[in-house]
């Protein structure tokens, strides 16, 4: 099985999610988002596979860079992605990827879904 996790080691939720992946017997593919930032494409890519109605859902809403760059108040689906592009630490994480549906792990325990 192919899982990709897209990790911010920094994040506990993260941590978790991978901890449990990889207590499942698999080894996935880490990318380090904030270290090498997805492209828009990759992460509209990610955003069909997740199946969310609204971008936002898988932004971090919390962040000063949502606030500073004013994104409450912007109704492009495509601006929002290009946000998430230019400033990763915008998308919600961790996300994983069996290559055509994703889920976020929020809470880690939501990847079992990825895992059976």
């Amino acid at each position: 099985m192919g899982l990709t996790i897209y990790h911010n080691p920094r994040c506990s939720k993260s941590r978790q999610t991978l901890a449990l992946i990889e207590a499942s017997g698999v080894s996935p593919k880490i990318v380090l988002y904030l270290d090498n930032p997805l492209s828009g494409p990759d992460i509209k890519i990610l955003y069909a596979q997740l199946g969310f109605d609204d971008v936002r859902a898988m932004m971090r809403k919390g962040e000063a860079d949502y606030k500073t760059l004013g994104l409450k108040n912007e109704s492009r689906p495509e601006a929002l992605i290009e946000a998430m592009a230019a400033h990763p630490k915008l998308i919600e994480r961790p996300i994983v990827s069996n290559g055509s549906v994703a889920v976020i792990g929020r809470p880690p325990e939501n990847v079992q879904a990825l895992l059976t």
